[in-house]
């Protein structure tokens, strides 16, 4: 695979796959748990993520197909966590209110922004 041709991002930071990958996966996670929290009836955690503004030395290695073999199993499995849970609570919970908080709808259609993709590239 080799590596793969960081794009500029805004603020002109390329944004390497590994890096990325932890990203967005940090972000279904933390969704997910919040999905979690609102549905049991839980205060959600507060976001202290360090998000794009830290890179950490694993971002900067080589992205091997196994590399992105393993992510796309990852995130596939994530994918699924979603689906289930959000079938699992049923469409009357999709759209209730949970000020301040995001309805579930508004989470799931948040998490699907293929943004993180976007910003890697093809990687075929």
């Amino acid at each position: 695979m080799g590596r793969a041709a960081p794009r500029r991002r805004r603020r002109g930071t390329p944004l390497h796959p590994h890096k990325a990958i932890r990203r967005h996966t940090h972000h279904l996670v933390d969704h997910l748990a919040e999905i979690e929290a609102l549905l049991g009836g839980h205060p959600t955690r507060t976001d202290e993520w360090r998000a794009s503004a830290v890179t950490v030395a694993s971002d900067w290695a080589v992205f091997t197909e196994a590399d992105r073999d393993e992510a796309e199993q990852c995130l596939r499995r994530l994918a699924d966590l979603y689906v289930h849970r959000l079938a699992a609570a049923g469409p009357a919970e999709w759209d209730k209110p949970r000020d301040p908080n995001w309805t579930l709808r508004q989470v799931a259609e948040h998490v699907a922004s293929p943004w993180y993709a976007e910003q890697v590239g093809d990687l075929s």
